[in-house]
């Protein structure tokens, strides 16, 4: 993207109206096979973006292109409101970019304590102001007393704690996060992100993260770019992505959802658990995702053959809420096995009888692919 031209009496441009890192259709091949097609989005100042997306989208190419580990073959980068890498310019390396990369592996040099591993990129510094910035990144990530540790002795959650003090010990405005959380067992996992982005927020470094994982990227993120095949299906808060979906991969993507088919009649698809308003057109074949929150389930007396009524197939308790199994029967015959999830502990016997409802937050109606 050209910068407009500015003659001498123009006003100055607003560094805060500025976005951090503009991405502008950003294409890459690999043994001419493409990796990444026609990619942008942008990340403001302090934000948290997220890449996120199934393992082979691309989302990992592109943290390399913009850390500069990657030449840009096609497209451009915009860095603080100037051109940083464009096709056919002179590629900058990753050590003249104001960027922090974070890996999955921490990669600490294991001859060097904690301390010295945080303020080898800090040789500009004097060695008082050094040791001072580390000290600080190591008291807001809880690690001061690992301070003249070495990496060895350190469990892996340690170590990446330390990891990511390195690269924030310079400051940079962009921190670049590839799956740094995913070699952590689940409740660590947790712990380490929390921490992450408080600290990232702390020191307003704008930052993007690659994930697979839709619940770290909803934890972490101001907004996500959710990737399929190395393009970009949808960008967005977690908000708008969850409750707003553009394309049923969207809501698939976020977790385990119903799927009905139907035809749309009157404005209306009718399915086993009840009629479902969409804006798709008369007579056109529809899905309709319900996600297993969505469904409402309440036990009903009934001295009839339950399989007149939706009934219960199977309850487990996962903890925080109830998992059923339920063969649902709708009013003109339609019949299907649902997934339902209910706070708490709900586990109804085996052919309960149930009356099934919608919520329609969370039911989402596409198009059938052709």
């Amino acid at each position: 993207m050209s910068q407009p031209a500015r003659s001498p009496a123009a006003t100055p441009v607003d560094t805060a109206a500025r976005k951090l890192l503009e991405v502008r259709g950003l294409c890459h091949y690999y043994d001419g096979q493409s990796a990444v097609s026609d990619v942008s989005f942008d990340i403001e100042p302090g934000e948290v973006v997220c890449l996120l997306g199934p393992s082979g989208c691309g989302k990992t190419t592109l943290l390399r292109i913009v850390a500069g580990l990657e030449a840009v073959q096609q497209g451009e980068l915009h860095f603080n409101g100037e051109l940083l890498a464009a096709t056919d310019r002179a590629h900058v390396p990753p050590e003249r970019r104001s960027v922090g990369l974070a890996f999955q592996e921490s990669a600490l040099f294991p001859h060097l304590s904690v301390l010295d591993n945080v303020t080898f990129g800090l040789q500009q510094m004097g060695a008082r102001q050094r040791n001072e910035r580390a000290r600080e990144l190591l008291e807001q990530l809880g690690m001061t007393h690992y301070a003249e540790s070495f990496p060895h002795t350190l469990s892996g959650g340690q170590q990446q704690r330390i990891a990511l003090a390195r690269a924030l010990a310079p400051s940079p405005q962009l921190m670049l996060l590839d799956e740094p959380f995913s070699s952590l067992d689940a409740r660590l996992r947790d712990r380490i992100r929390d921490d992450t982005l408080h600290v990232l927020k702390k020191v307003g470094a704008g930052a993007l993260l690659v994930t697979h994982d839709p619940e770290e990227a909803m934890f972490m993120a101001d907004r996500i770019v959710l990737m399929r095949e190395g393009r970009v299906v949808q960008v967005g808060t977690p908000q708008q992505l969850y409750c707003e979906p553009t394309d049923p991969f969207v809501v698939t993507f976020f977790g385990e959802v119903n799927c009905l088919e139907g035809v749309v009649s009157n404005g209306y698809v009718h399915t086993s658990v009840g009629p479902v308003a969409t804006d798709q057109p008369d007579g056109s074949r529809v899905q309709v995702l319900v996600r297993p929150e969505g469904l409402r389930v309440v036990e009903i007396a009934s001295t009839q053959p339950h399989e007149h009524h939706s009934h219960v197939l199977m309850a487990r308790l996962l903890g925080r809420t109830s998992l059923l199994h339920l063969c649902a029967h709708g009013t003109e015959g339609q019949e299907a096995h649902l997934h339902a999830r209910m706070p708490g502990v709900f586990l109804p016997e085996e052919g309960q009888p149930v009356q099934v409802s919608l919520d329609p937050s969370q039911v989402f109606v596409f198009p059938v692919a052709t």
